[in-house]
């Protein structure tokens, strides 16, 4: 059994791979708004992807916390403009209380190796 690591912290690790699986750390964004903070989250998950060797036509699975579900469709927007149409992964949106009060969204990707 092979586990690689990659930005190994303390607490945690940004990315796993395991049997050509890639479970990324929950990401959280920058910004006032949900849409800004999904951005960023969406930007991070690009580069860590690329980062593992994968993209984002390889997610098989994304877990998206909302600190307020009334925000649901403010993430969708920019969600919807990001996502692979082609390649649209199982998907679980709830509401949360995330880490700090500024963030409002976080995002958990599990995807294939390219």
């Amino acid at each position: 059994m092979t586990i690689r690591r990659i930005d190994v912290g303390a607490r945690m690790s940004a990315i796993v791979i395991h049997n050509n699986t890639v479970y990324l750390a929950g990401q959280v964004g920058e910004g006032k708004t949900v849409a800004e903070q999904t951005k960023d989250c969406l930007a991070q998950v690009d580069a860590l992807l690329a980062k593992a060797g994968t993209n984002k036509s390889k997610i098989l699975q994304t877990i998206i916390w909302l600190s307020d579900m009334s925000t649901f469709d403010e993430m969708n927007a920019v969600w919807d403009g990001w996502v692979d149409p082609a390649n649209t992964p199982a998907r679980a949106t709830g509401e949360a209380k995330l880490a700090a009060p500024k963030y409002k969204v976080e995002i958990i990707v599990t995807a294939a190796l390219d």
